[in-house]
């Protein structure tokens, strides 16, 4: 399994990490052009993975541990060299900071409902929200570059970000109110277990 071919593409998804801030180092227009190919690679890669898992039962404790692993180094580096390199400005610093916070919060909760072996499925909603996301970033990464061919192509990658953020908001809120009742079972079946403390003196018998 180490070396099935869905495991495969999510190593070179992870690999892709390094050359995409690479990228941002280039000179001119290649280095948008540069990173949007690498994304874009990086993004089928990601299909092809889960597709071919499934399609040929190879599915993975690894590559189940790896997807999700590669899916935020990718979009995380993005967003920071996008952010570095002024593509995304300061008055949308806050959509990006938005979406890394929730990557943050669903990876804390995804470890502690693995832990219960709990499952949470991922809503329609929330996979139209990475759709979105996903092609914000890569409007973003054509950034100036794009807008010299199709104009706006930054303006409508910022406003992607900004709809991404808030969709992020809301499956956020949805998937930390499902963790939250699981980690309140948790703790109240702990307390039963437990019991109150009996008051009854120890016998010396």
């Amino acid at each position: 399994m180490l070396t099935s071919l869905p495991n495969l593409l999510t190593y070179a998804r992870i690999l892709m990490v390094p050359g995409l801030v690479g990228a941002f180092y280039l000179e001119g227009d290649v280095a948008n052009w540069t990173a949007l190919t690498l994304f874009v690679l990086a993004a089928v890669t990601d299909y092809f993975d889960g597709y071919f898992a499934r399609a040929w039962h190879q599915v993975s404790a690894l590559g189940r541990m790896l997807d999700p692993i590669a899916d935020k180094l990718l979009v995380s580096a993005a967003l920071f060299m996008l952010v570095a390199k002024g593509t995304i400005g300061w008055d949308s610093v806050l959509a990006a900071i938005v979406i890394l916070s929730r990557e943050i919060l669903v990876s804390g909760l995804r470890e502690f409902l693995a832990s219960v072996r709990v499952s949470v499925p991922v809503s329609q909603l929330a996979k139209w929200k990475t759709a979105i996301q996903m092609i914000a970033i890569g409007f973003l990464l054509a950034g100036p570059a794009g807008d010299k061919l199709v104009p706006y192509v930054t303006q409508t990658g910022t406003a992607l970000l900004w709809i991404a953020a808030l969709l992020t908001l809301y499956t956020g809120y949805d998937y930390l109110n499902a963790g939250l009742r699981h980690v309140i079972q948790e703790d109240e079946s702990a307390a039963g277990k437990t019991g109150p403390a009996s008051n009854k003196p120890a016998s010396n018998g």
